[in-house]
């Protein structure tokens, strides 16, 4: 880059001083440099435009006279309320803005209002023809599919467009999401035992009480074989043989 250099040549005496013009070629050569800017731009006085860039150099010499972003450029664009309807991020640009002519350059990514993203290498933008244009690879993602395809225009808003010679369409692969609900788990109850025998309960075994006819026999009995004495059922008292 040629750059305009005054050499002062001083003689001895210091009486005598010559200046030497260097060329200006002012397509090449930068007339402002600014820094970590950001900046509002506006169009026929309403706000359309939000830049921001580390570095912005001016050519407001040349032909036509543009703005470069070597460093990369940052810009959205706002409707009428004031709502970012389309943002673009480019490595390099070129703004011709006597002409609204926008040229973006290297990891092109615009995301419109809708959300659909656009990525490719090279991209203009002409804003009085409101269309937006690239002769390169074009990938686009959208919620349900992604197309790609070379060469590629649109609307100025990226919400009606084509790709010129498209390459593939494939759908979007959701990723499983992971439900984080708690849900509320119901106390475990210890299963009863397998295998045990069914509880067998004794039932009361009856008392036979010998009629009176029989009483005396058995007490007889008792008395020869010595065994114990029957008790009465009523009174519950031993009944004792009679002495003869």
């Amino acid at each position: 880059m040629v750059v305009m250099l005054l050499l002062l040549s001083v003689s001895c005496g210091g009486d005598k001083k010559e200046v030497v013009a260097v060329a200006f070629d002012p397509e090449n050569t930068y007339t402002m440099r600014t820094t970590e800017i950001m900046s509002l731009i506006s169009d026929s006085g309403v706000t359309r435009y939000r830049v921001t860039s580390a570095e912005m150099l001016i050519f407001d010499k040349a032909a036509d006279p543009y703005w470069y972003f070597p460093q990369g450029v940052y810009f959205e664009r706002f409707d009428s309320l004031y709502t970012t309807d389309i943002s673009v991020k480019a490595d390099t640009a070129f703004n011709w803005y006597n002409k609204k002519l926008w040229k973006l350059i290297g990891n092109v990514d615009v995301r419109n209002q809708e959300g659909d993203r656009f990525e490719t290498d090279t991209l203009y933008w002409d804003e009085v023809a409101e269309r937006i244009y690239s002769e390169a690879f074009m990938r686009i993602t959208r919620a349900d599919q992604i197309l790609t395809g070379i060469g590629f225009e649109s609307n100025q808003n990226m919400t009606k467009y084509r790709i010129k010679r498209p390459q593939g369409s494939f759908p979007v692969q959701e990723e499983e999401s992971t439900d984080t609900t708690t849900v509320e788990k119901t106390p475990e109850v210890a299963p009863a035992p397998i295998g045990l025998p069914p509880v067998q309960r004794e039932r009361p075994q009856r008392r036979i009480v010998p009629p009176p006819a029989a009483k005396d026999s058995l007490m007889h009995a008792a008395e020869e074989e010595e065994l114990p004495v029957p008790v009465s059922e009523e009174t519950e008292e031993e009944i004792l043989p009679i002495e003869e």
